[in-house]
């Protein structure tokens, strides 16, 4: 047979053959659609395994509630010490990648350390939020007045603390807490009764005073633009989102709403019970002063050996680490506390600290902090590891660019410590001088305007918590705004710039300032800012960007009526002379030759404080339009009624 009649004949009986298997085929495909492509188990295989051990717990706590847990322990431990962090920022995201193989990869960055040394790490959700049981209260108050349960975040860490030592036989049974902002704020309460075990803490730019000078107020001015943060953290349990809003700038949003109550009312935000909280309670009264966590710790210290680390140019939580060490050194505990405040924004620690803004430092401080102070102080008291030789105060000097050792701090004040501050008197022709002012009459004035506040930042102002977890981070603006370059702001009719000549020596400062005002308003309130600023020289040849830059090494804001009592505020007499008096941020700065010492002076932040209406209201949350005026704000500066920031020079 002919080979092509050979392959037809082949051909046939092979489509014989399909068409023949075709209805089985068929019938077989059709099966799989019958069955759910979804497995109801299916577990990854992961090439070579994992060299850690990922387990989940709900732990109970004394009233029965259950916190989900993350434990991460490399394979192999014994005798390794636990670090905790209790958040609410969802602890199966915080404890890393779970199909990782390695531990290292697993765990976010600034564990890498931990995972160098085989710690455990345990990351926990805080009741009420992603996966643990309970209520969630926004900074849960400790047992009393504010909180008749037997619960708090105190309770919590201890039971925390009680199980971990009992349930992971790998560990030594000793453990050190961490965490940064509320983190840190979860390491403070643990600290009011330390379990046994805790034998170490770190909290990092912890919430300590929210009133005083942490996230709510500031010196009782309103830090309206938290609201985004509280409104993403309470409208449900698990990751939620900042208030909805298509203005796209921050600072017109503000503005159009009217009043701080007003933009709540209009956004439906008094319903949240952390916002009707802050609204009832403007004043520093008793619901405030119960959550002064250093107030709680200075009646109550711990014999837990503590790091208080704190930033420099911390936007969000710049008082409550160096203040809660204040209060245990006033109260006799500077032995087992020691303070670190490095050249960083809010928890930058947590990543690169290379820079802050336009400000390169002297290599990756964060890394520093980490590896060359918290490394050693947990190998330490976790492991009973060499002493870690910490000085007991670490400040970083963003003047001379290094880290500065201190026994004691501040190194200058107004009482007690040996050295005091120098006052730095607004002078004439927009002048700053060491020596007094010789005018037996000399001011001043401006005019603030609610209709044209100051803006904080360069408009437009974005929402700073907009995708918070993601593009949070990238979002530099409100990272970096306290060192923004001032010069944004100099000039405008509503701000008073004063400057010193320029700099033959250096002006060493250390410590905390102090804005010390002599002022008049023809209104009956009013908030003063006050910034102190390292003018750079007009031509900086190494770096042309930064030629006259305007750095803000401190700056805060004041309300008016709480000149004489925050708990009890009173109106401002018009046209009447007043004293401001409040402290500035820490400062380790040095003033370098060829440079200029500048304070500007102006009375808004805007949006990121609340509007004062200028006419005194008994709560701002409630002023009306009518309220809001224009005042002619005089700074004084004779003689008689000088003002001045009084700084803490060292060497002059």
């Amino acid at each position: 047979m002919p080979n092509s009649a050979k392959r037809s004949v082949l051909a046939a009986s092979l489509g014989l053959a399909m068409l023949a298997a075709t209805p089985q085929a068929h019938a077989q495909d059709a099966s799989l659609y019958s069955k759910n492509d979804i497995p109801e188990k299916f577990e990854d295989v992961i090439p070579g395994g994992q060299d850690f051990i990922r387990k989940e717990a709900m732990i109970p706590m004394r009233d029965g509630t259950k916190l989900y847990t993350v434990i991460m322990i490399p394979k192999g431990a014994h005798d390794a010490p636990i670090v905790l962090t209790r958040t609410p920022y969802n602890a199966a995201e915080r404890a890393g990648n779970p199909k990782a193989t390695s531990l290292a990869t697993a765990l976010p960055p600034p564990d890498a350390a931990f995972v160098e040394a085989k710690y455990i790490r345990v990351y926990q959700d805080v009741r009420g939020k992603y996966g643990s049981e309970g209520k969630y209260v926004m900074m849960y108050p400790p047992r009393g007045p504010l909180n008749p349960t037997k619960t708090d975040e105190t309770t919590d860490g201890w039971d925390t603390i009680d199980w971990l030592v009992k349930h992971v036989p790998e560990s030594n049974g000793r453990v050190g807490m961490i965490g940064s902002s509320y983190e840190g704020l979860t390491v403070v309460m643990a600290l009011l009764d330390p379990h046994p075990a805790l034998k170490a803490a770190v909290p990092e730019s912890p919430m300590v005073d929210t009133y005083m000078g942490d996230d709510w107020f500031h010196y009782g001015a309103f830090r309206q633009m938290m609201l985004g943060y509280v409104h993403m953290q309470t409208v449900q349990k698990g990751e939620g989102a900042v208030t909805p809003t298509d203005i796209y700038d921050k600072y017109e949003e503000y503005l159009n709403a009217g009043s701080a109550g007003d933009y709540i009312r209009s956004r439906g935000l008094d319903k949240l019970p952390f916002i009707a909280r802050e609204m009832a309670h403007p004043a520093y009264d008793a619901f405030w002063q119960e959550q002064d966590l250093a107030r709680r710790l200075a009646a109550k210290p711990s014999s837990v050996p503590t790091i208080w680390e704190q930033g420099l140019f911390d936007q969000e939580d710049m008082w409550g680490a160096n203040h809660a060490w204040l209060a245990l050194k006033a109260a006799g505990h500077a032995e087992n506390n020691w303070l670190v405040m490095g050249p960083w924004s809010h928890s930058q620690v947590n990543g690169k600290g290379y820079a802050v803004g336009a400000f390169k430092w002297e290599g990756d401080t964060a890394r520093q902090y980490n590896r060359q102070m918290v490394m050693p102080f947990f190998e330490q008291y976790l492991r009973d590891g060499k002493p870690a030789k910490l000085a007991k105060v670490n400040i970083y000097n963003t003047g001379d660019d290094h880290w500065d050792a201190f026994n004691d701090w501040p190194t200058a004040c107004a009482q007690g410590c040996g050295t005091s501050l120098k006052p730095l008197y607004l002078a004439k022709q927009a002048g700053l001088s060491f020596t007094r002012p010789a005018e037996a009459q000399a001011a001043d004035t401006y005019v603030s305007d609610p209709a044209k506040p100051v803006p904080f930042l360069p408009r437009p102002v974005l929402d700073p918590f907009f995708g918070y977890g993601s593009t949070y981070a990238g979002y530099l603006p409100w990272s970096t705004w306290l060192v923004h370059d001032q010069r944004f702001v100099d000039g405008r009719s509503d701000v008073l710039t004063y400057q010193t000549p320029v700099l033959t020596d250096p002006v060493r400062v250390q410590g905390i300032p102090v804005a010390d005002l002599k002022a008049m308003t023809t209104g009956t309130d009013g908030d003063f800012v006050v910034k102190l600023i390292d003018v750079y020289p007009s031509s900086v040849p190494s770096d042309p960007t930064m030629g006259g830059y305007q750095m803000a090494i401190a700056m805060d804001i004041f309300r008016g009526r709480y000149r004489e009592s925050f708990e009890h505020p009173s109106a401002i007499p018009a046209s009447t002379p007043q004293t401001y008096k409040f402290d500035l941020p820490n400062v380790n700065h040095v003033f370098q030759p060829g440079h200029r010492i500048m304070v500007q002076v102006q009375s808004t932040l805007f949006p990121l404080y609340d509007r004062n209406p200028q006419t005194y209201v008994p709560n701002i949350f409630h002023a009306k339009p009518g309220d809001y005026r224009a005042a002619t704000i005089s700074v004084l500066r004779s003689d008689s009624q000088p003002s001045a920031v009084w700084l803490p020079v060292i060497g002059n």
